[in-house]
């Protein structure tokens, strides 16, 4: 697969930019990914919990995430009248790819959610080729080898390697590099499990990201969330959601999830799978902390690997 293209965003007039119609834009986006979230109909507690957490720690003038949810959960938002909403072709197709990020965030998209993305390029007016070539490279994406042959240098050197890769994929310009931060933390979480002695599924792998805390579509969702409050909607002339002058909280939120979830496994498997699911969710916390404490020493290294990094290797990569 070769690299995604960024859409063609030039400038903020574009897409017919205002102050109030970034607004209007920012929330339409923002609804149809909280829709993506239900489209499988499989939405448990500790799932819906892990949004409502992401939602509560982000803050924005006048975006509500947290009432935007409720009416999203109460049925208040109709998938064709929120996509109408959109304001120009750009943001339309934006709005499909957030999504497909969304619901193949733990894997292939299954049948309800191909069904909602079938419907959402409707009523967003999208062709089956610009549709299809991206929805069939997430989930190949999602889908990657858990094993990987590069897992020669120490953990602790493996999981900060990984954790500015991560902070570094978060500030390119295409959605399906935030995508392809998830393979790469479940492929640390096993290499780290197998250096210890166990040979992980990929379903234990995603019961112990929930069990931490770690919801994989709440971690997309939390991404797309935190650069649609910054309005960078409306300042396209460096790039889709997220360039490098607009992306450091993304980049340091991933980095310090990245970080932690591999220190949490490191402590977890190294201690025979001892801890509790209270006492791993604590922990995480703690090392959460800490990583975001650590990340401002990482910056820079961060931004460089953003500006080496190539999507298209990297999709490559993942596949073997």
């Amino acid at each position: 697969m070769g690299a995604h293209s960024p859409l063609p965003f030039t400038n903020g007039t574009e897409l017919g930019y205002s102050p109030s119609m970034d607004l209007q834009n920012r929330r339409a986006l923002l609804v149809l990914a909280l829709l993506a979230t239900r489209a499988d109909d499989a939405q448990d507690e500790r799932e819906r919990e892990a949004i409502r957490a992401t939602l509560a720690r982000i803050g924005g003038e006048n975006l509500d995430h947290e009432t935007l949810l409720r009416e999203v959960e109460s049925g208040r938002h109709e998938l064709g009248r929120t996509a109408s909403e959109l304001t120009s072709p750009a943001a339309r197709e934006l709005a499909y790819e957030l999504a497909v990020c969304v619901c193949t965030a733990d894997g292939a998209a299954g049948e309800k959610e191909r069904a909602f993305l079938g419907e959402l390029a409707r009523a967003l007016g999208l062709s089956s080729t610009v549709t299809e070539r991206f929805r069939r490279e997430a989930d190949a994406l999602v889908s990657a080898p858990l094993a990987a042959a590069n897992a020669d240098s120490e953990i602790d050197e493996q999981i900060l390697r990984q954790a500015i890769l991560c902070g570094g994929l978060e500030l390119l310009p295409q959605s399906l590099a935030t995508l392809a931060i998830l393979p790469l933390q479940m492929r640390l979480v096993y290499q780290v499990g197998k250096r210890h002695g166990y040979e992980l599924d990929r379903g234990h792998i995603k019961d112990f990201l929930g069990v931490a805390g770690v919801g994989m579509a709440s971690q997309v969702l939390e991404s797309v969330a935190r650069q649609l409050v910054g309005g960078l909607l409306g300042r396209m002339a460096g790039g889709l959601l997220g360039g490098l002058a607009g992306g450091a909280t993304s980049a340091g939120f991933s980095f310090a999830t990245t970080y932690a979830l591999g220190h949490l496994a490191k402590r977890y498997y190294a201690g025979g799978r001892k801890l509790s699911g209270t006492e791993l969710k604590e922990l995480f916390t703690t090392l959460l902390g800490r990583a975001r404490e650590l990340e401002p020493r990482h910056a820079a290294e961060i931004a460089s690997s953003a500006r080496r990094a190539d999507l298209g290797a990297l999709q490559r990569l993942l596949s073997v």
